[in-house]
């Protein structure tokens, strides 16, 4: 049993419930998002959830003035939204969502990490596989913390915009990986967004984030089959990175994989397709033959 966090992006279950009661100040946060068994994800969080979890929606910690959605906020608004949450700067940080399917907990992740958070990682298999484990759950409205003093820094490098994308068409200097569905990818499965095209940013290559995850445990894959994966893509160990997706939340899915599997940074498209694909955008496209 692992007796110490390291710094591998994910925890199992199994070591969070372990280390809980250990030296490292530990914080839980609960990022579900979407409905959950016809709940609204914070529904779902006051029905079961880890003893001392906070609920860290990552519509609110966003740029409430932005128009395409969950946009990164400034860092003195995701400052106040951590600070209520009571976690400071030398906390782990531990994220999970209810399905297990590392949606907006990966987001969550990647979050902290743009914001200077070394310490932070994302639970494997979310709250099943704690529960799977037969580790206490908790229920009802948790206690509020006490705010907290938290300083962020900022990582310019885990962010792209469409502006880097576009100049990176030019240079070829970053490999842009799609992490949508493959249909999607290739313009033949129609958006879920109204107005949107379809096909891919020229040049991405695709990695749909549900291939990365078991089917059984609801785990990323393990390192060797994760590795194995990216090779036969050809991303290079060395490659300058940067992810897409349709709203910039299952791109974090691939940063974790990436990073999990051999500790390799990706910047993320925040815009992602509800910006690139937009009809009123004309920004260029690919389709598949």
């Amino acid at each position: 049993m692992s007796t110490k966090l390291t710094d591998g992006g994910t925890i199992h279950a199994e070591d969070l419930y372990y280390l809980m009661d250990g030296a490292d100040p530990i914080k839980i946060l609960d990022a579900t998002y979407g409905a959950v068994d016809g709940q609204s994800p914070y529904q779902a969080f006051l029905g079961q959830h880890i003893e001392g979890a906070q609920f860290f929606d990552i519509d609110t910690v966003a740029d409430q003035d932005a128009p395409l959605p969950h946009t990164l906020p400034s860092a003195d608004y995701f400052q106040s939204c951590v600070e209520a949450m009571g976690i400071e700067n030398n906390d782990h940080v531990v994220i999970y969502d209810q399905s297990g399917a590392y949606m907006a907990s990966s987001r969550a992740w990647w979050m902290f990490r743009v914001f200077g958070h070394k310490n932070v990682y994302v639970l494997e298999g979310g709250l099943q596989s704690w529960k799977n484990n037969g580790f206490p759950i908790k229920t009802g409205t948790p206690d509020a913390p006490e705010p907290s003093h938290y300083m962020p820094g900022y990582r310019p490098e885990l962010l792209v915009t469409r502006n880097d994308l576009l100049e990176n068409l030019k240079t070829k200097e970053t490999l842009v990986i799609d992490a949508r569905p493959s249909m999607r990818f290739h313009g033949k499965a129609q958006e879920p967004r109204s107005g949107m095209r379809a096909g891919h940013i020229p040049g991405s290559i695709n990695l749909p984030f549900a291939a990365l995850l078991d089917d059984t445990t609801r785990h990323l894959k393990d390192n060797e089959t994760l590795q194995d994966m990216l090779d036969r893509l050809r991303i290079d160990p060395k490659d300058k990175v940067a992810v897409s997706c349709g709203s910039g939340v299952t791109a974090c899915t691939v940063a974790l994989a990436l990073y999990k599997a051999r500790g390799q940074e990706a910047a993320v498209y925040d815009g992602s397709w509800s910006e690139w694909g937009q009809e009123t955008e004309n920004l260029p496209i690919e389709l598949s033959a």
